[in-house]
């Protein structure tokens, strides 16, 4: 698929909230509830740093596969180009913030593949 600029309609979340944007870096605050999901993706030039505020986070990787998980406090950077698929790791709403630079920001959808 192609890459995008706003990702926001391709998923739902509880909470969405921006706390800077400028040139080649953005700070972004979701909460998501155990049932939701950021699908895979993956930034052509930009790393996501993810820093868990409040509950439980998941994170799947590919290349190679891995599969992290995140509690408040912990923190956890994805490369660019290295896909991956963010839940929540547990019974309650997640609070997390999405570090996302150096550099331009794009989000490219990925169909999933079979295990």
């Amino acid at each position: 698929m192609e890459p995008v600029k706003d990702a926001s309609h391709f998923y739902e979340v509880e909470r969405r909230q921006s706390h800077a944007e400028r040139p080649g870096f953005r700070i972004n605050e979701l909460q998501i509830s155990p049932t939701q999901h950021v699908p895979w993706h993956y930034h052509s030039n930009i790393r996501d740093t993810f820093y868990v505020i409040e509950g439980q986070l998941r994170l799947f990787l590919r290349e190679p596969k891995e599969e992290v998980r995140l509690g408040p406090g912990d923190t956890y950077s994805v490369p660019p180009r290295r896909p991956h698929l963010v839940t929540n790791g547990g019974n309650a709403s997640a609070t997390f913030l999405v570090l996302q630079g150096i550099g331009e920001y794009d989000f490219v959808p990925l169909v999933p593949k079979a295990s």
